[in-house]
């Protein structure tokens, strides 16, 4: 999630860094560059106050209509592999609050259609349904999966209670040793 591409503005001159900059032919990067960085460099930079961050494109209107048309039939790996960690770590970095909203209603509107799958899709037929999810909801959908292997197991007779392990550990009591009574 760390290295997902961010396109940002230079609000100052930056000496030495100019590598930042592909179409730079100084070491320098000048004031209003834009240029693509890292997200943990460009949120440090935005920090200092040296750059702006940019609505990251996966975060565009075309996407928005898009999962508002149908959101189970968007491929958002695609657009970003971390989506939804993404979106919540630049909410509070770009000029766009609603943000915020297009998240939750994206994850709302897919979060079905991912527990549906996973309750009922064949292992088969999954490897056609996983690659288009983010690496959030591919890990919900193994969640699900794993929870839902466990009701079934639960369910046809597997063991109903089990023994905690301490348990299995009894001390043997002794007693204090009377002398017999005359």
């Amino acid at each position: 999630m760390e290295e997902e591409p961010m396109s940002v503005v230079f609000q100052v001159g930056a000496n030495g860094v100019g590598l930042l900059d592909p179409g730079s032919e100084t070491n320098n990067v000048e004031k209003g560059a834009k240029v693509d960085l890292p997200f943990w460099l460009a949120h440090d930079l935005y920090l200092r106050q040296a750059t702006s961050i940019n609505v990251p494109a996966c975060f565009n209107q075309k996407t928005r209509k898009e999962i508002q048309a149908d959101a189970a039939c968007v491929d958002l790996r695609m657009r970003c592999p971390y989506f939804y960690e993404l979106g919540c770590k630049t909410v509070p970095l770009v000029g766009d609050k609603s943000i915020g909203s297009f998240l939750l209603q994206a994850f709302s509107s897919r979060y079905k259609e991912v527990l549906s799958k996973s309750h009922s899709t064949p292992t088969t037929t999954a490897s056609k349904f996983l690659p288009r999810l983010t690496k959030e909801e591919t890990q919900l959908f193994e969640a699900a999966q794993s929870s839902m292997a466990s009701f079934k197991k639960w369910r046809v007779g597997g063991s109903r209670l089990e023994k905690a392990s301490i348990l299995g550990k009894k001390r043997k009591t002794t007693l204090p040793i009377d002398p017999p009574s005359p």
